[in-house]
């Protein structure tokens, strides 16, 4: 490396990472190195779509973000942080078999990294992957015990067995291990919230909100609380507050437009439901919603259409076929209505579900159908 106490007596001299320049004029000299400045412009170039695609996740425009990612360069995006980011752009879009593949190939290329395994063992839970998630927790295990990340999986897995109990236990040993771990709490709220105990899922929710107040998981926690107590003014508003957060959630505008419709304003709950099936024109929910709030109106026909396309996408949903035979019975079609409350029964619906559809064959020479026999 040249000595740059030495000052030349030619005047200029050009090195290999910059070049000197003798001003004897004033008295001074300096070093500029210009292949730092160079390289510098370089690493804004390589690193930019980065930076724009983790902007766009963290406004939930989770298409943008994605395109932003296949901009970087192979050997950028191969790495175990973009490709995490992938997944959690995926899930949140409710792509859950291509999270689940990004998520596996960032751990081919960090096989101990544990940062965005708890929301991987989420979307292994909506996948109803338990051979997978089971594997996934006994290795979290052998990588460390004292991290959040390895109880939330573990909690995702005996919660995918229906041992809530058990669940919760892990949940609040991930929030002991670190008390501001967001996701640990809206894990727990979930969990309560699946054996009915309202007032502590709420708790849960609440301290999620006091780390991260735009931690919109939580709002809509909070939301479906007071949809299930019947409170449809307070659901809607923490519905629309999480939308406000998220505007790009299909699931949200479906709660919201379940809870306005709850509140008689179909108008609204239409717009939503609408919204929701065109940000995601496979969510069955917004579609058994959307043909609900059509058969309150009487519109059947659009409402059997709506049936119909769910078919396409859930089969063996006894609800649709117990709702399109609802229909049919409005419309005076006795013999379509059997058959629908017929294959309702073969798919094997839940004991509530079940005494529902029976109550409606009963009655089905009746003028209409109880409010009562509603899935």
């Amino acid at each position: 490396m040249a000595n740059l106490s030495q000052v030349p007596e030619d005047g200029e001299v050009s090195y290999e990472s910059g070049h000197y320049s003798d001003q004897r004029d004033q008295g001074t000299w300096s070093w500029q190195p210009a292949r730092t400045a160079e390289g510098a412009v370089l690493a804004f170039k390589e690193l930019r779509p980065l930076a724009e695609g983790l902007r766009h996740l963290a406004m939930y425009r989770c298409e943008e973000a994605i395109h932003s990612f296949q901009q970087l360069s192979r050997s950028q995006y191969d790495t175990a942080y973009v490709l995490c980011a992938m997944a959690k752009a995926h899930s949140e879009m409710v792509d859950y078999a291509n999270a689940a593949q990004a998520f596996e190939e960032a751990r081919a290329a960090a096989p101990y990294r544990l940062e965005g395994l708890d929301v991987y063992s989420t979307v292994l839970w909506h996948l109803k992957e338990e051979v997978k998630l089971a594997h996934l927790a006994q290795e979290v295990q052998s990588l460390d015990r004292l991290a959040p990340e390895t109880w939330c999986v573990l909690g995702n897995c005996f919660s995918l067995q229906k041992e809530h109990e058990t669940a919760l236990k892990f949940f609040q040993r991930a929030i002991q291990l670190d008390p501001k771990c967001t996701y640990a709490h809206t894990l727990s709220g979930h969990e309560y919230f699946a054996n009915e105990d309202f007032e502590k899922s709420m708790n849960c929710y609440r301290a999620a909100l006091r780390l991260d107040a735009r931690h919109y998981n939580a709002w809509y926690g909070l939301g479906t609380v007071y949809y299930r107590q019947e409170k449809y003014v307070m659901s809607e508003y923490h519905f629309t507050y999480a939308l406000n957060i998220n505007p790009k959630s299909s699931v949200l505008y479906c709660y919201a437009g379940m809870a306005k419709h709850a509140l008689n304003d179909n108008d609204a709950a239409l717009s939503l439901l609408s919204q929701a099936i065109a940000l995601d024109g496979k969510n069955p929910l917004a579609r058994y919603e959307m043909a609900a709030v059509l058969m309150s109106e009487e519109n059947y026909d659009a409402a059997l259409a709506e049936l119909n396309k769910l078919q396409e996408i859930a089969p063996k949903e006894a609800s649709v076929f117990f709702l399109m035979g609802r229909i049919y019975k409005k419309l005076g079609l006795q013999e379509k209505a059997m058959i629908n409350f017929s294959i309702a029964l073969d798919l094997r619906p839940s004991n509530a579900d079940v005494n529902s559809i029976k109550g409606a064959i009963e009655k089905l020479d009746a003028d209409e159908l109880s409010d009562e026999d509603n899935i």
